[in-house]
């Protein structure tokens, strides 16, 4: 038997750690991307997408309040559809998806870092990520008591100055007129307010880090009331810091000037309004933001992989004896390799398709496996299934005209993942159909348990 963990986070290490992984890349890099889709009315993106995700929030707070667990998502899903193909695949979409907003908020910072140097310096954003990413390593071996003191801090500094910036842009700048006239030029050709719809697949990406939160069930005090109460205060707290940026941002750029300066939107923002100091001002908040977003994604992203590790969904990575925290080591390493090898643009984007994939089997495990097990309205996980299924589609077919790589890449990655899972699941299956699963709950009980499941 494990020892259990006594070092538990807060209600507000907890929100902290959720805000830290949104606001570390929907902020700083999606809102330019999000303008290039929907000109003007990108501020109504953030809303709309809050909408959504405020629905899809619905079946996780349900989930984590039956069944606390570490294992997070990995855990719902076995719940939902038993040890097997499915729900290891699921999973595993959704670690990805994990490692690729490391990547993104990794990539983030570098953009940002930067604009601190000369231009001839701009090609080596990756690197300064990958710098990033081995930081957030080292923090991570250190404890959850570092990771908590080290999240508060910086959320609080990021929250109360991003606050500051937005509020200040709209008193100088003024409310923008959001007219929604304008067409960005990769949207031209699709019909009139489909960009639109496709968008809301970054702004939900944007906050996608409240699954933070239910990875972090068996490390959290009272788990059955604060996971859910920190899923819904990240989420508030989010959605308005971005609403208000966003205006901020629209009163001082026009939206060719954001699309221009997508990578670095606010700090091109500020410069305008509040002249080189508050650029360097607005630079160096992001760099908070996002060293605090990396921190928060890559803790969570290794415990869910441990998680699956120790119910034998992938190989046994913890029996590599000769590393210490090998789930921690291979999140890391994987975060690198997409940093380097691809921008920030494709990075969001592959993103978005992973994670809108696992939140519809999210939902529909909840509707349709386990109506007897957890008390919930059924109503709200099929508007939240039909909402992701129509940005998935929209989303997707916006990649097929702009960017089929990214669609390739994505389906080769999914392909691979459901192939090698199968491989996996089979190979670990005994002659009666027995699967023995190594589950840690974190129920009232608190105790390690040992589930063996029919196949």
């Amino acid at each position: 038997m494990l020892k259990e963990n006594t070092q538990k986070l807060s209600l507000l290490g907890s929100v902290s750690l959720g805000t830290g992984v949104m606001i570390g890349a929907g902020i700083f890099v999606l809102m330019g991307q999000i303008a290039e889709l929907v000109g003007d009315l990108f501020p109504m993106a953030f809303i709309a997408g809050a909408v959504v995700v405020g629905f899809s929030s619905y079946s996780y707070v349900k989930f984590s309040n039956a069944y606390p667990s570490s294992g997070g998502v990995a855990k719902f899903l076995t719940k939902a559809y038993g040890p097997g193909t499915a729900a290891g695949s699921f999973s595993l979409l959704m670690y990805i998806s994990m490692v690729v907003s490391e990547s993104l908020v990794a990539g983030t910072f570098g953009a940002y870092a930067l604009r601190l140097f000369p231009q001839e310096y701009s090609g080596y954003a990756s690197i300064l990520g990958v710098v990033l990413i081995g930081v957030a390593y080292i923090i991570n071996i250190s404890g959850n008591k570092i990771i908590e003191v080290t999240a508060t801090f910086t959320a609080i500094i990021k929250v109360a100055g991003i606050a500051l910036l937005a509020i200040s842009g709209l008193i100088i700048s003024g409310l923008p007129t959001i007219t929604g006239n304008y067409v960005a030029n990769n949207s031209q050709a699709l019909p009139e307010g489909f960009g639109f719809v496709a968008a809301l697949a970054l702004s939900i990406l944007a906050f996608k880090g409240f699954t933070t939160i239910t990875n972090q069930g068996g490390d959290i005090k009272n788990p059955h009331k604060n996971v859910g109460r920190s899923i819904i205060i990240s989420i508030a707290v989010c959605t308005i810091i971005y609403v208000v940026l966003a205006l901020s941002v629209a009163g001082g750029l026009s939206v060719e000037e954001i699309i221009i300066a997508k990578d670095y939107a606010l700090a091109a923002a500020a410069k305008p309004l509040f002249g080189e100091w508050g650029s360097i001002l607005t630079i160096l908040l992001a760099i908070v933001a996002t060293v605090s977003g990396v921190i928060a994604s890559v803790y969570s992203a290794s415990r869910m992989l441990g998680m699956l590790s120790n119910m034998k969904q992938v190989p046994n990575i913890n029996s590599i004896k000769n590393l210490k925290n090998p789930s921690l080591i291979f999140t890391v390493t994987l975060a690198i390799l997409l940093t380097i090898l691809f921008d920030l643009t494709r990075i969001a984007s592959i993103g978005a398709i992973f994670y809108l994939i696992m939140d519809i089997a999210i939902h529909w495990g909840l509707f349709r496996h386990l109506k007897k097990e957890v008390k919930f309205n059924p109503v709200i996980p099929i508007i939240a299934i039909v909402m992701d299924i129509v940005i998935l589609s929209a989303f997707i077919y916006l990649k097929y005209v702009n960017d089929p790589f990214v669609l390739i890449v994505a389906a080769i990655g999914i392909i691979l993942v459901f192939i090698s899972q199968y491989i996996f699941m089979k190979s670990h299956t005994d002659e009666d159909g027995n699967m023995h699963m190594g589950m840690k709950e974190s129920g009232k009980q608190g105790n390690d348990q040992q589930e063996i499941i029919k196949m």
